[in-house]
């Protein structure tokens, strides 16, 4: 009777000692096996992409923040591989953005090393690994974020193109003079168009519509749409 295949597995971590207890701990199991590890966050999806991993063991620690890039980089472009998601408390803002890039599992470093080899073996099987004390939370925080994200594209789809084009120029740092400019109008024109999108988008002030903007577009690439694009710029404009 053949082996069972092994678990591929790569680790991302800034620190080398904690790299290695990994190494040590997962590669003194049977059925998992250390295919690539990687000191900094940004290097995760190449490594995964040459080795083909089964699950990708990422710390939170590895890239001030580019952990979470990796890991929504790594479940886009390779679904076939799971992220675990290691941290160094139990923070529940990471977790929600961890499981929004596609994280299946989040850990403490805390945990005991038989934990990890447990987890990621339930990564392999298909299953979902979150501390339970910390699920119910989690669930609370992604209904409101997917309510607030539904409202604000119910608000973009009250503007008209012209009026999305003078919100892009807002968020670009763009004024009247700006806007009248880019869009070959009068400044006065610009004026009535700024006043019209705050009133559909029940904002009171610019800096409020510029944050507004950057919502809509960070949506928007989540869900795969286009994304809020200056008139003349690389990037399609929302239609």
């Amino acid at each position: 009777m053949s082996d069972p295949p092994l678990i591929r597995v790569v680790i991302v971590d800034k620190h080398s000692l904690s790299r290695q207890a990994m190494k040590a701990a997962l590669g003194d199991t049977d059925d998992l096996g250390i295919v690539g590890e990687a000191s900094r966050a940004v290097e995760a999806l190449a490594l995964c992409r040459n080795v083909h991993p089964d699950v990708a063991i990422v710390s939170a620690g590895a890239g001030n923040g580019e952990e979470l890039r990796a890991t929504e980089s790594i479940s886009k472009n390779i679904p076939a591989c799971k992220v675990l998601m290691l941290t160094d408390d139990e923070d529940d803002r990471l977790l929600v953005n961890s499981v929004q890039a596609g994280a299946s599992g989040y850990l403490s470093h805390e945990s005991p090393l038989s934990d990890l080899i447990e987890a990621v073996r339930a990564l392999h099987r298909g299953e979902v690994l979150i501390p339970p004390r910390m699920l119910s939370r989690l669930l609370t925080t992604l209904v409101y974020r997917r309510k607030d994200q539904d409202d604000a594209l119910r608000k973009a789809a009250r503007l008209t193109s012209r009026e999305r084009e003078v919100l892009a120029i807002l968020a670009a740092g763009g004024n009247n003079n700006k806007i009248a400019e880019a869009l070959v109008i009068s400044p006065q024109t610009a004026r009535t168009h700024v006043r019209n999108l705050l009133i559909k988008l029940e904002l009171h002030s610019r800096l409020e519509a510029a944050a507004f903007a950057t919502k809509i577009d960070l949506v928007e690439r989540s869900q795969g749409g286009q994304v809020l694009a200056p008139p003349g710029s690389s990037r399609s404009s929302l239609v």
